[in-house]
Parts: structure tokens; C-alpha cells; sequence
């Protein structure tokens, strides 16, 4: 009998377009081979490619006839290679997914190929993989190469045993050392003696990257590190398990929430009339089937979360998929546990940047091949994982910075979101108490329905909003002001909980070395290296550089230092001076939450009452509900206020409003103290009554006449060169040259290029310009000349940010 997918009669009259998904990541042109029918090629697959003396790993874009080379007198000599193999067989993309990167690829200048290079995790695009085939003897294992040279008969062959389901992918050949996840089970400082530098450099590796397996820490420490790693297990500093235990990991995870009651605004049983009001109109809209967005403007304790979990069961009742994204890992966890609840038949998928790979791998190939209708919760790259078909995206504290990614491949989820409901017909909504002013004011210019909740639920009021002036502390003062600790001490001795935010972690941002006058900086990025005392390192917060202190200065070798500044390190520490001692003190920042299942420990420990105080930074500001929360303090409110930034005060307004929400949350009233030493501000009055459409017609009109969004478009083009490259600063000359040319044409302004405000990171001298317009394609234009002209391609890096939310 014939096999359905071999050819057997006709040529092959179509030829591929493939993406590769390694440099230089360009679209190029193959035909197919004649032993299969077209029909077995699909848009979509993964497949194995001839380039060079090698083989590489793409993706099919689409299938053309093969007269537009025939027909084209330029190209109609020219003879193509055969594709070699199939990863998939059937489509690992849909194509409306790839449509949508396709678009995403436009508006960023990027090749499609490196799009899909950085959305795939890295085992779906080795090419390290075989080949595996049975033929009723021991199964033969081909390397992708291999399957390059061999001759038409051996491919024949082996075509029919693929094509009769007796072959298959397997995967990469693993160290054995990759199956073997290494990870800190105790947080710093680690009781080891300071001579033993390889046990403190495994650590501190740990520490700043997570679990990593056995094969990374050896390549990067050496084979000594085996030696450490072996009595760093004895002392149960660290622990190795299966690299495959990411679900028995989940699992400890879930169990650790299972002892937190439920939010009690997601367990109510019967919505309330705004509720029950907004729900219904959504649920008419996800009831048409056609593309559509939605702002929810809800003040903190509303419910929002209520409305989330009831359009998410009306749209799986559809048959469709549906997304939940938060702006904080923590958040998603917590949005999980509460849907998990909720819904305890429903399988539920985190997502998330911080898993390990494999389990990233497990996740992507799981939504590619799934059938049913699936939940999706996590952060901003959830997005890309390929479902096929989407009928909700929800983004909750849509406001939030986090949702924009501004390094590496460079995108908004917001937008991101909108092409994917409108690709696939599908609803976004947006969520927050304090919504992104363009947001806003889209749902003033019909592009956006507003949906509104204006109460608490069970009736509860806002808390009352206090400022405290800080002018008059010093430095050996603290960094809490006397009402401050009055009241932290009254809310502890009512029995009550309360939360601190500074958005400044570590213990001193400064030191500062009295021999010489000067700071310690970061010899890679000139910034001033923060003091971190339970590791005894200074550390740079940006490129991660970090040595053992105390330690000679690295200007005068002096060891005369003073810490200035406070992180919520010291804040902790200070803590503990001014309350009771049988007071518990929990601390939640990126430092101390590194650790797999430390920051679900923290946030679970603090909802079940075991402390009364939290510290934290600004990831204690976003959703979480704790009802016994009755005083929320903001111990340095100026921190954001005068960043170079023109959406400062806007971010500060939405910080102070959304730490404000933490309080108060139960049936008890609660209390918000902001201590700033710029009583006058204009933001004050506002959240103070927690006035976001006053604050909003304000802000509006500064915008307005300053030309910010929204009234025009705005892009960031990022330069940089290497610090030693002394034609630099010649070459920015140059191209201001080159903007300001083409602009002229254009109606665009231009604002540089002008050293950044961090001029210096990671050893590369920082260069922004500025563009305004109202026309996006311009502002492309522009940056595409620069682009084509640049020449100095081996020196200087050029990135465009389209709506950047990071001036610095």
C-alpha cells in the first residue's frame, strides 16, 4: 500500500519559505523534497534545513508555487536545496500565530526569524536532536546532519518508516549532569568559613541566578565546584534533585497556599449590583465572537478578580481559551491559587520567565499540541505561548510597568494582546484601579468601553490618606519619622497587621569612602554599587558585577567607609529597634525572594498571621489581599516623584494609590501614611481622596501642552558603543546629522541623540534620541535610515523603543 504522504507520482510544484532561528536570521527559499507529497509539508512545522556545510533548525512560513522563480527573470536560474526533514508532523504554529509575530516583526525592524528564535525555548530549537526509526530490529538514531547526506534510496526508506509512524524526534543528547538541578535551600548570610572562596562563589552563583544544572556550574566554576557542591549538601545549604521534578516542585508550591483561606472578594457567592452589571455587558460582547477591547476601572478592594473568574467560566463554556495575565510572578501565583480553588476541575497553566527551561519547553509543546480549551496564567510572555484559540485576554493592573519587556526583544503585552484578539476575533480587557493615563483616555475617544466599579466590596470605605513631612530627619534618624512609628506601634499592639513599601532594596545604596571623597561605582556602568549586608557584597544593581566587601576602596585603598541611604534591608533591621521583640518582621524583595518557593513562603507566612509586619518594594503595591492589613506606610514617596521621566508623577500617583489599597481591605478601617519632604506637590490632593479622573484631567492638560503622550507618538533610539571605542562621540555627532536630515521631510522632532541619564552600563557609553511625531511610520523611517547608514556596525548597537515607558 501506498503511504499517504510519499510522492509517488507528480513533481513537487511548490517551494518553502523558511525562517531560521539562528543567525543571521534571515527568510530564505528551498524546494521540497520529491520523496513526500506537498500535503506532508505545512505551514507551521519546524524544519531541518541545508545551510552551508551544516544544517539548521526554521520554521515554514508559507508554500508557494514555484513559478514565481520560474516566471522571474532574475531568479529563474537560480537552483534551490531541498529542505531535509520535518520536525512536526503536523503544525507546530498556527498560522494566525505566526501572522500576528509576523506583524510584531514589522513594528520592531526584527527578522521573523529572530522573533521566533526568542519566543521558542531553547530545546524546541536545537538542532542537536536525531532522528529515530524502527524497522522491527534495535531502533537507529540518525543526527539531523546525517540525515543530509544520505543517498535517494536510504531517504526513501526512511521516509516510509516516518510515514508509517515507525519514526520520530528524540530529543538532544543530555549530559547526564543537565538532569541535575542545583538550588540554595537557606537564604544569606551562609555560615561558611570566608577562606572557602569556591563554596562562597557557588553560592553567590546560585544566589544571583537561580537553580542551575550541574553541567552550567561546572562550565562556568570548574570541575572543583564539585567538591563544593558536595559540602554545601552536607550542610544543607544548597540541594541537587531530578531536573525533571519542576512538577513535584509545583506541587510543594501549591501546597503552601492550600493553608491560606480564599480571597474572600473571589469567594463570594453573589456578585454585587456593579458587579453583576459589568459582567453582563462583557459577557454580551465574548457572546458576538468579534474582536473587542474593554478598560475595568475598579478602586482597590472592588472585586475586579470576581469579574475576571466569571467571563473566564463564560468563555471555556465557548470552547475557548482564555489568558490571565499579572504584572508580578507573585500575583500570577496567587491569581492561580485562587482560580485553582475556584475552579478545581480546571486545568490551569503558570507561566512564567523564571522557570527552568525544560519546564518552559513542557508548557509550550503542551498548549501547541492541546486540543481543548486551556487557562493560561503568568506574566507579560505568556502571550507568545501558542494557543489556537484565544477568545479572552485579561491584563490585571494593566497600568503597570512591568507589562512593557524594554531589553532583548523589545514589545508592550498590551499591544501585543491587541493583536492577538484581533487576529483571532477575540475580547481584551484591561484592568486596574489606577489606569495608564493613554488607557484612559482611549475609552474617552471611543477605542476603549469603559466598565466601572466605584465601591469595596461588603461596603468597606477607602483608608485615610496622611502625609508625613521628613524634611527634618537626618541620616542617623532612620528612615521612619516619629508618626510613623507611633502608629506602627499602635497597629501592632491592636493585634493588627501592617505593611511598609520602599522601592529601594539592599542596605545602603551608597557607600561612600571618607579617605577619599568618592562612592564605590561599578567599574562596567559608573554607578554607585549598592551595600547588600546579609551577603557582605557590594553589589551593582544593573549589570550584576559584585565583590566580598568590607574591602579596600578601589580609588585610594582606604577601608574608612559610610553607608548612606536606607534599603529595605536596613529598614528591616531597623525595625527591630523599634518594635516589641516577640514582634515578627517578613521581608519581600527581589533579594530575598530568589530562592524557588521562597516568595509564595513569604506572602503565605504574612496571610496566615504568623508576622504583623511586611517590608517590601513596590511588589507589595500590586493586588494582594490581606484583610487584617490595617495600616499601609510609604516610608520614601520622593524616591519616583523626580526621576527624568515625563510619566514620573503619574507612576508615583498609581504606587501611592495602589500601596494605599493594601490597607483596610476587611472590616476594618485602615490607614495610609506617605512620608515625602515635597509636601506641595500637585499629586497629593489627589490621592489623598484617591481622585483618579481629577488626577487624570490634570495630567492630561501638562501633557497636552508639553506635546507627551497621548497627544503624539513617541520612540526612543538607544546607541551604544564600547567605552574604550574613542570615535564615539563623532559618531553620535554623526548621527544626529542623519535624524535631523530626514526629519525635515518627515514633520518629526528630533531630541538628540544626548547622553542617557545612566550614561554607563554593562562597559558601553548610552546615547537616547528623542522622536516625536504623529505619524509611527515617520518615526520607523527615521530610525531605518540611521539603521542602513550606520557605518560602524561592529561598534554601535542601535535599538528602537515605540512608546517607551524606561527614559532612562
Amino acid at each position: 500500500m501506498v503511504l499517504s504522504i510519499l510522492n509517488t507520482e507528480q513533481p513537487v510544484s511548490l517551494i518553502a519559505e523558511v525562517a531560521l532561528l539562528s543567525p543571521p536570521f534571515v527568510t530564505l527559499s528551498y524546494s521540497l523534497p520529491k520523496v513526500f507529497v506537498p500535503e506532508f509539508w505545512k505551514v507551521g512545522q519546524r524544519v531541518v534545513l541545508p545551510l552551508g556545510s551544516g544544517v539548521r533548525i526554521g520554521v515554514l512560513l508559507a508554500l508557494k508555487p514555484q513559478t514565481e522563480i520560474t516566471n522571474n527573470s532574475q531568479t529563474k536560474d537560480i537552483v534551490l536545496k531541498d529542505l531535509i526533514w520535518s520536525l512536526d508532523k503536523k503544525s507546530f504554529f498556527s498560522e494566525s500565530y505566526l501572522r500576528v509575530l509576523i506583524q510584531l516583526s514589522h513594528r520592531l525592524f526584527l527578522p521573523i526569524g529572530q522573533i521566533l528564535a526568542s519566543v521558542l525555548p531553547i530545546g524546541l530549537r536545537s538542532n542537536q536532536l536525531k532522528l529515530c526509526v524502527f524497522n522491527g530490529q534495535k531502533p537507529k538514531k540518525y543526527t539531523l546532519k546525517e540525515l543530509r547526506f544520505f543517498d535517494e534510496e536510504t531517504y526513501r526508506k526512511l521516509a516510509e518508516l516516518w510515514a508509517s509512524g515507525q519514526g520520530g524526534i528524540i530529543e538532544r543528547n543530555i549530559n547526564t549532569l543537565e538532569n541535575e538541578l542545583c538550588e540554595l535551600c537557606v537564604d544569606p548570610p551562609w555560615a561558611v568559613r570566608p577562606s572557602a572562596k569556591r563554596q562562597i562563589a557557588l553560592l553567590e552563583l546560585l544566589w544571583e541566578n537561580g537553580a542551575l544544572n550541574r553541567k552550567i556550574i561546572q562550565d562556568k566554576l570548574g570541575a572543583e565546584a564539585n567538591e563544593s557542591l558536595k559540602r554545601l549538601s552536607e550542610l544543607g545549604f544548597v540541594k541537587v534533585r531530578p531536573a525533571q521534578g519542576e512538577e513535584a516542585e509545583a506541587d510543594e508550591i501549591q501546597k503552601i497556599w492550600e493553608k491560606v483561606p480564599l480571597n474572600e472578594e473571589v469567594s463570594a457567592f453573589e456578585l454585587t449590583n456593579a458587579q453583576q452589571e459589568v459582567v453582563d455587558k462583557l459577557k454580551d460582547s465574548l457572546d458576538t465572537h468579534q474582536r473587542s477591547s474593554h478598560l475595568l476601572h475598579g478602586i482597590t478592594g472592588s472585586g475586579k478578580t470576581v469579574v475576571y473568574l466569571e467571563l473566564l467560566k463564560h468563555c471555556l463554556a465557548q470552547g475557548r481559551s482564555v489568558i490571565l495575565l499579572a504584572p508580578e510572578v507573585a500575583l500570577a501565583i496567587k491569581l492561580k491559587n485562587d482560580l485553582q480553588k475556584r475552579f478545581p476541575q480546571q486545568k490551569i497553566i503558570l507561566s512564567h520567565g523564571y522557570q527552568t527551561p525544560t519546564l518552559r519547553e513542557s508548557i509550550f509543546r503542551q498548549v501547541s499540541e492541546a486540543q481543548e480549551a486551556l487557562v493560561i496564567i503568568g506574566t507579560r510572555s505568556s502571550l507568545f505561548l501558542p494557543l489556537k484559540n484565544p477568545g479572552l485576554i485579561i491584563l490585571d493592573e494593566e497600568h503597570d510597568a512591568s507589562f512593557k519587556q524594554d531589553e532583548g526583544l523589545v514589545y508592550q503585552a498590551k499591544e501585543l494582546a491587541y493583536a492577538i484578539v484581533q487576529e483571532y476575533n477575540a475580547m481584551l480587557l484591561l484592568g486596574s484601579a489606577t489606569p495608564d493615563i493613554k488607557s484612559f483616555q482611549a475609552t474617552k475617544q471611543g477605542r476603549l468601553t469603559l466598565h466601572s466599579l466605584p465601591e469595596r466590596v461588603g461596603g468597606g470605605t477607602l483608608p485615610q490618606v496622611e502625609l508625613v513631612d521628613i524634611r527634618h530627619l537626618t541620616p542617623t534618624d532612620g528612615i521612619l519619622a516619629k508618626p510613623s512609628q507611633e502608629a506602627l506601634l499602635e497597629t501592632i499592639n491592636k493585634g493588627e497587621q501592617a505593611v511598609i513599601l520602599l522601592n529601594r532594596r539592599g542596605y545602603a545604596p551608597l557607600i561612600y569612602c571618607m579617605q577619599c571623597s568618592e562612592p564605590i561605582k561599578c567599574p562596567h556602568c559608573d554607578i554607585a554599587l549598592t551595600y547588600h549586608k546579609a551577603r557582605e557584597r557590594v553589589v551593582c544593581h544593573y549589570c550584576g558585577y559584585n565583590y566580598a566587601f568590607p574591602a579596600p576602596c578601589p580609588t585610594c585603598k582606604s577601608l574608612n567607609f559610610v553607608p548612606f541611604g536606607e534599603g529595605t534591608e536596613k529598614l528591616e533591621e531597623s525595625l527591630s529597634g523599634i518594635l516589641p521583640p516577640d514582634v515578627k518582621i517578613l521581608r519581600l524583595d527581589r533579594d530575598n525572594a530568589r530562592r524557588a518557593g521562597r516568595m509564595e513562603e513569604i506572602l503565605a507566612a504574612f496571610a496566615r498571621k504568623e508576622a504583623q509586619v511586611l517590608v517590601g518594594t513596590q511588589m507589595l503595591s500590586k493586588g494582594h489581599h490581606f484583610p487584617d492589613v490595617t495600616l499601609a506606610i510609604v516610608a520614601d514617596a520622593d524616591l519616583g516623584l523626580n526621576l527624568p521621566d515625563y510619566r514620573a508623577t503619574e507612576r508615583s500617583f498609581q504606587l501611592f494609590v495602589q500601596s494605599a489599597g493594601r490597607a483596610g481591605r476587611g472590616s476594618k478601617a485602615g490607614k495610609v501614611l506617605i512620608q515625602t519632604r515635597n509636601l506641595n506637590h500637585y499629586c497629593w490632593d489627589y490621592v489623598k481622596s484617591t481622585d483618579f479622573s481629577g488626577f487624570f484631567e490634570v495630567e492630561l492638560q501638562k501633557r497636552k501642552r508639553m506635546k507627551y503622550p497621548p497627544f503624539t507618538n513617541l520612540a526612543l533610539i538607544r546607541l551604544s558603543f564600547p567605552v574604550e571605542w574613542k570615535e564615539g562621540y563623532k559618531a553620535m555627532e554623526l548621527f544626529a546629522e542623519i535624524y535631523k536630515k530626514e526629519a525635515e521631510t518627515l514633520d518629526v522632532a528630533v531630541l538628540g541623540p544626548a547622553p542617557a541619564p545612566l550614561s554607563m552600563l554593562r562597559g558601553r557609553r548610552r546615547y537616547n534620541c528623542l522622536l516625536k511625531a504623529q505619524n509611527w511610520q515617520h518615526i520607523r523611517r527615521i530610525f531605518q535610515v540611521g539603521l542602513q547608514s550606520n557605518p560602524f556596525k561592529d561598534k554601535i548597537r542601535m535599538h528602537l523603543d515605540l512608546d517607551p515607558v524606561n527614559m532612562m
